[in-house]
């Protein structure tokens, strides 16, 4: 299908952000949505998104577990084939609402929560690169070719995706295996399509809410959207919708928007173009 706008964003607990989620989708009009960390269940999430979303023309599905994690696709060009979590992969203890994939618009996408990891010495960071080698295996079960796996990755791919490289040097997101890991899923033959559009730019998905980190711009390039080849050689424009992170009450991430075919806000930067005020698109 031409012409499909799609986008991922952690937004760090659903319904706190539902008046900011509501009026983003009204304003950005993506076709396909991956959300990360809704932090509800199945039947929480409908009854808070249900009706606004159907409204919308947006087809859902999620994949939840209450308080923590929760992943969803939403989508106004088909959602079909619907897969929960990672079939095979592991637990902690038990399998967690980490993935979501499902077809759309001829594209199969996942979205995905990646484990965040904690500490190098945690049991979570080994539990982290298990999660990450069975999503490797789902993709190359699947084939790359119309995949799209996009989600907060809770990994910066290289030193360039983090403001200063020496505040992470004892920390996750940086370290050697979950950028091998990272590389492993790459290799299946999935685009980094931002940094591929955007190579040298400063470009940021994260930072932290203390401290003033968005304002100076700490931040960490951690949010990603992979695609296929024959997906990644369709893209119009990419960018990062540092508007969404402005304001009152946001999430600590921003979301990042590919579109496919057409750029109906331009290919101006990696960073914001002019607002999109409704692009209206029938589906």
């Amino acid at each position: 299908m031409a012409g499909v706008r799609l986008a991922t964003w952690n937004v760090n607990s659903a319904k706190a952000r539902e008046p900011r989620l509501l009026g983003w989708l009204d304003d950005r009009a993506p076709d396909v949505v991956c959300l990360q960390e809704t932090k509800l269940s199945d039947d929480a999430f409908d009854e808070t998104f249900g009706a606004p979303l159907a409204e919308r023309g947006y087809a859902v599905a999620h994949h939840g577990e209450g308080r923590w994690n929760g992943v969803a696709l939403l989508s106004r060009v088909g959602l079909d084939d619907v897969e929960e979590g990672l079939p095979g992969g592991p637990g902690y203890p038990h399998q967690e609402a980490r993935a979501v994939t499902a077809t759309c618009g001829g594209l199969r996408v996942t979205s995905v929560y990646v484990p965040n990891g904690r500490d190098p010495a945690d049991p979570h960071y080994a539990y982290k690169l298990e999660w990450l080698a069975a999503l490797r295996d789902r993709v190359e079960a699947g084939g790359a070719d119309a995949a799209v796996v996009a989600g907060d990755f809770n990994i910066a791919p290289t030193d360039a995706d983090v403001y200063d490289p020496a505040v992470y040097t004892e920390s996750t997101h940086v370290t050697p295996p979950e950028r091998e890991a990272l590389g492993a899923l790459l290799k299946t033959g999935l685009h980094d399509v931002v940094r591929d559009r955007w190579p040298d730019q400063r470009i940021f998905t994260y930072w932290d809410y203390r401290g003033g980190a968005f304002h100076q711009d700490r931040g960490m390039r951690i949010d990603l959207v992979l695609a296929g080849e024959p997906v990644a050689q369709r893209r119009a424009a990419v960018w990062i919708d540092r508007q969404a992170r402005k304001g009152t009450g946001p999430s600590d991430h921003a979301p990042v928007i590919l579109d496919l075919d057409e750029a109906p806000d331009g290919d101006l930067g990696p960073v914001v173009p002019p607002p999109s005020l409704g692009r209206s698109r029938k589906r």
